[in-house]
């Protein structure tokens, strides 16, 4: 197995350094698409030259050590190559599975900021106030992870809540963390609307798409009709009287379909007019981005046994049982009894059980 894997290392020194020189190269770094590229590729490759180093020292110096107590006659250097060999072999094992993670593709998505949208599904008023609560759970999520929270527009609900909220998030490995979070998610609870005292059951759905770059997707802006109006809501005098809010309009051709399709967008994030047209193209290119690539999501969702991060968007994952304080994530059959601290943002733990069974597949789909 160390023989495997280190042949298997060693075959990427030869194309590491081959990357190291290309990013120096001017031709290359006129690219702007093959340069983004080829640093991820750079930086991908560096965490396992790196981790590959550590391992081959590490079974080096567990060779020499052996190799002292098979010929060494002196008690001290005996005792001394018992110790190192006790110290190293228990840290192999663990060492080798963090290089056979690193050898995985993974997901070229996951170092991105995303876009997540929360729709209030069935359930009415109470889907609305309990996408409010998503919604509160995520950003108290995000300020323990110290990621920014920027809303790019929302519907509030008769009763409290959102009908819908979109907004993005800016950080280290967001997408990779949240993608975790899209699918359907039902709570079972007793509304504030319910005058019986029943246990009803609402559902919310979450959708978390990776923000594109603008070498991800290319878009005509000649083909964009934009119009502006006055934003609503508080914010004082300016608000009312500035046509700050923005709403563009885009043809696009699905190329999955080939039928011609409409995008509408609308943002009012801030009274800054040339700002909101900044970010209502972002979100124009995550949401071409995010469709054309909605086939090659479905390829790895078919092939993957867990479905833990890809697949239907209105597959239910996750249940949210208020009487009796539970959640459960039916992807990994996992259940906790702590749904205050949860809706409060302590979801890590979820999270890191999906990753884990995440890993798995990917470890046995890649043979490693």
């Amino acid at each position: 197995m160390n023989n495997n894997l280190l042949t298997r290392l060693d075959g990427l020194l030869a194309r590491f350094d081959e990357v190291s020189t290309l990013i120096t190269d001017p031709a290359v770094i006129a690219d702007m698409k093959r340069f983004v590229k080829l640093n991820k590729e750079y930086s991908d490759l560096e965490k396992i030259v790196a981790k590959r180093n550590d391992y081959k020292r590490l079974l080096d110096n567990l060779d020499e050590a052996k190799n002292i107590l098979d010929h060494e006659n002196d008690p001290e250097l005996r005792d001394m190559a018992k110790a190192e060999i006790d110290d190293i072999e228990p840290r192999i094992p663990s060492m080798e599975e963090e290089i056979k993670l690193l050898l995985v593709p993974a997901d070229p998505e996951d170092s991105k900021n995303c876009i997540v949208e929360i729709r209030g599904g069935t359930g009415g008023d109470e889907a609305a106030i309990f996408a409010g609560d998503l919604f509160r759970m995520y950003t108290k999520y995000c300020e323990t992870k110290g990621w920014k929270i920027n809303i790019s527009s929302y519907s509030e609900g008769a009763s409290g809540g959102f009908k819908e909220i979109i907004f993005a998030v800016n950080g280290d490995g967001v997408y990779g963390t949240l993608k975790y979070e899209s699918g359907v998610h039902r709570v079972q609870r007793v509304p504030v609307t319910e005058t019986q005292g029943r246990v009803h059951t609402s559902a919310a759905s979450v959708a978390v798409l990776p923000e594109a770059q603008e070498f991800d997707v290319v878009i005509n802006e000649g083909d964009i009709k934009w119009d502006t109006f006055r934003s609503s809501g508080a914010g004082g005098q300016n608000v009312n009287k500035v046509e700050s809010g923005v709403r563009l309009r885009y043809n696009w051709k699905n190329p999955n379909t080939g039928n011609v399709e409409e995008i509408l967008i609308e943002c009012t994030e801030t009274r800054d007019q040339p700002k909101n047209k900044e970010r209502a193209l972002a979100r124009l290119r995550t949401k071409i981005y995010d469709m054309e690539h909605q086939k090659y999501i479905d390829d790895i969702a078919a092939r993957r046994k867990t479905m833990v991060s890809t697949g239907d968007r209105s597959a239910k994952i996750r249940t949210y049982n208020y009487p009796q304080g539970r959640i459960t994530d039916h992807r990994i059959n996992y259940t906790i009894y702590n749904l205050a601290a949860f809706m409060d943002g302590d979801i890590q733990d979820c999270i890191d059980h999906l990753i884990v069974a995440e890993n798995a597949e990917r470890l046995k789909e890649s043979n490693l």
